[in-house]
């Protein structure tokens, strides 16, 4: 059983761990009672009426990747970034009635060369509260990673993944893409695939989810601490090494202008 995780004094409410003890089936019901609300919600702004939209919609992916697809034979590549963790709170959500919950879910974490520290740790944390079976892989080769896993949990058949459309080759793909071109043979499910970057943002800081701390220091796109940096377009002039944090940023094509790569 996921061990209980400590609360800390020194982080907002809305940032606290639940209790690792709780069962994934009341995990799940407890995430699909506050998305089902928020769906209700009689919201103020546009942009939370085009999440509610999005919402909707990746929600009907993964029911379309439940009924193709036995809950055995799927898993999610999850590395702690925004766009995984609103993909992995749907799916929970997504599962609450289903029959058959396993204990634990099957994950991927695929790390970066040089991860970060922080990272690494947000990405322990979440995996306990919301109760993965996380698999790690250090391959810098992401198609050799996931051949590894495949070769580990040959049951596996399919696997959600947190691309969007503005990431590098998200332009063309849609919810479901089987692999070409020498990659291990698995379908790609990707229900946040057209998700904009504020959509994100507005959804996880809307249902008052933990993310990692990295972005509250600037950084908009997560990678490993050598081809990573804060983005430039939330640095507070005249004060040096400090960011507005990654929410304040708008346009999809400055998400990445952090990234060397």
């Amino acid at each position: 059983m996921p061990e209980t995780l400590p609360v800390d004094p020194t982080l907002p409410s809305h940032h606290q761990p639940a209790n690792g003890s709780d069962s994934l089936r009341a995990l799940c019901s407890t995430l699909h009672a506050q998305i089902t609300a928020f769906l209700h919600e009689d919201v103020q702004t546009e942009t939370l009426r085009r999440v509610q939209a999005q919402t909707r919609t990746s929600l009907s992916v993964i029911q379309e990747a439940l009924t193709r697809y036995p809950l055995t034979s799927l898993s999610l590549s999850y590395n702690g970034g925004k766009d995984c963790l609103v993909l992995l709170l749907l799916y929970l959500s997504a599962l609450h009635a289903h029959p058959s919950l396993p204990p634990l879910l099957p994950a991927i974490y695929i790390q970066p060369p040089h991860p970060f520290p922080s990272v690494d740790a947000f990405v322990a944390r979440s995996a306990t509260k919301y109760h993965l079976s996380l698999a790690r892989n250090a391959n810098p080769s992401m198609s050799a990673a996931f051949a590894s896993y495949l070769d580990q949990n040959s049951g596996i058949e399919a696997i959600f993944v947190g691309t969007r459309r503005t990431d590098p080759h998200g332009g063309a793909l849609g919810f479901f893409d089987r692999t070409d071109g020498g990659w291990p043979a698995f379908m790609r499910c990707h229900p946040v695939i057209d998700w904009h970057y504020v959509e994100i943002w507005s959804f996880l800081r809307h249902l008052g989810v933990e993310y990692c701390e990295l972005y509250d220091e600037g950084y908009t796109s997560l990678g490993g601490t050598t081809d990573t940096h804060p983005n430039p377009k939330l640095r507070i002039q005249g004060e040096e090494g400090r960011y507005r944090p990654a929410y304040e940023l708008e346009d999809d094509r400055e998400e990445r202008l952090g990234r060397e790569r």
